[in-house]
């Protein structure tokens, strides 16, 4: 475990960020609901725009449910001791990359090499 960074600052913050997520999603699940297409009511165009819109909240619920699990996984490394490793090579993640975002798993240098890839 870690003793260099403030591990009880990065923790409430992850905490805040779940709560936010949980928050955020239950209003996504509303526009992410099948399009009912009633023809009486609805335009062509009207329709066309109620599908885009629930193909962006589909993509913006991915995004969201990812970003919860990274959140949910540092949660873990916390408790175990593992926090703030990179988990590729294993080296410390710098305290700076960790409160700019403290999900991060990968030291700078493993997340460049991996967008590289």
């Amino acid at each position: 475990m870690r003793k260099d960074i403030d591990l009880e600052y990065l923790n409430n913050l992850l905490q805040e960020k779940l709560a936010v997520i949980i928050a955020r999603r239950k209003g996504q699940e509303e526009d992410e609901a099948p399009v009912k297409l009633d023809q009486s009511k609805v335009g062509r165009i009207s329709r066309m725009d109620a599908i885009q819109q629930q193909a962006m909240a589909k993509a913006s619920g991915r995004r969201t449910e990812i970003e919860r699990k990274r959140i949910i996984a540092a949660l873990d490394r916390i408790q175990s001791g593992a926090y703030g490793y990179c988990l590729k090579c294993e080296e410390e993640i710098a305290e700076a990359r960790l409160r700019f975002d403290p999900s991060a798993f990968l030291c700078i240098s493993c997340a460049q090499y991996a967008e590289r890839k």
